[in-house]
């Protein structure tokens, strides 16, 4: 187990982790009498990992404290010491919830330990609850693991599943508060906060994340049964097509984000519009090697393709959420004037 070392590494956590070691556990105890649940939950979730700290550690925390330790042995912090010293001040049932949460899944609320589930393990428990509860669920999470659950989910599910998230507004707080009670009892565990978000866009970023044969597949059923629906999504959606509205400083700083090796891949299936977008944005003999280079690759497997196209989205989108470059609409308000 690594010794801590290093005290300028600490985080503030980290630091009340050690200080209530230190303490011991009678001491100790006394201080979380005076902390709420969640403020017990963050602290032992920090003592329950901290491993070994040395003892120069220890002691320049309590000097940073203004006090003095007659010895600073080295401490371990573990899931036994930490039970240990919680059921000093807590009730059973309280200890074994805490516990529990520690060592479930990472992360604070529900919302962020459903994220750390394996997709397959949280399809398997959603394909068994009403798709209303699904629908909740899957719009607390990131969109790219909502896309992997859904595709996961039985065809007829998964499509009332997107219907009802489309009509879906604010959740009511007793609609979230029991689907955290059912998450909690039947599955893990903690709060969660409500946030409202317009559906289309919701859904718009699921579909990104879905490979194109099922964002294909969901669009045409939407046709079919709610084609204004359908409409809005799409135009709401950023595919590879749409790098189009990208100015050449923004596709020139794309490029020099991107992995090189991706893009003759995604060229490889693109419209000649964006391919000569990306060439004419290369010096000339960077742009002639990947035309040779995308010459020479042959045939290219079309999940290969998308997979590429896919990722240089992606890295478009975390662009433009740093504020590097600008996604045009296509609206007037977009319009750059030079």
């Amino acid at each position: 187990m690594r010794m801590r070392e290093d005290y300028r590494t600490l985080s503030g956590n980290e630091k009340a982790a050690i200080f209530m070691l230190a303490l011991g556990e009678d001491h100790a105890t006394k201080i979380f009498e005076h902390m709420d649940d969640e403020e017990i939950l963050e602290l032992s979730q920090t003592m329950a990992g901290l491993g070994r700290v040395g003892s120069n550690v220890v002691e320049r925390l309590f000097v940073d404290f203004a006090e003095q330790m007659s010895s600073t042995n080295a401490l371990v912090g573990t899931m036994d010491s930490t039970e240990r010293l919680l059921a000093k001040v807590l009730g059973a049932d309280k200890v074994d919830e805490i516990m529990e949460e520690i060592r479930g899944p990472a992360g604070r609320t529900m919302w962020e330990k459903l994220g750390n589930v394996n997709e397959e393990v949280l399809a398997s428990f959603l394909q068994k609850e009403y798709p209303q509860t699904v629908s909740v669920v899957l719009s607390k999470i990131n969109s790219d693991h909502a896309a992997r659950v859904l595709a996961l989910l039985p065809d007829a599910f998964a499509v009332e599943v997107v219907h009802r998230m489309l009509k879906m507004e604010s959740v009511q707080k007793e609609v979230l508060e029991d689907v955290e009670r059912t998450l909690k009892t039947e599955f893990m565990t903690n709060l969660a906060k409500t946030q409202r978000r317009d559906s289309h866009e919701l859904m718009a970023e699921i579909f990104n994340n879905l490979d194109r044969t099922m964002e294909t597949k969901f669009l045409e059923e939407l046709e079919g049964t709610a084609p204004e629906s359908a409409d809005k999504i799409r135009s709401l959606m950023f595919t590879f097509d749409d790098l189009v509205k990208l100015d050449p400083t923004a596709i020139q700083t794309l490029v020099r984000a991107i992995d090189k090796d991706k893009l003759p891949t995604a060229l490889k299936g693109a419209t000649d519009t964006i391919k000569d977008l990306f060439f004419s944005n290369m010096s000339e003999r960077a742009a002639k090697i990947m035309q040779e280079d995308m010459a020479a690759m042959g045939p290219v497997r079309l999940k290969d393709v998308e997979e590429a196209q896919t990722y240089i989205v992606n890295v478009a989108k975390d662009l433009e959420g740093r504020g590097e470059i600008i996604i045009s609409s296509g609206t007037e308000e977009d319009e750059m004037i030079y």
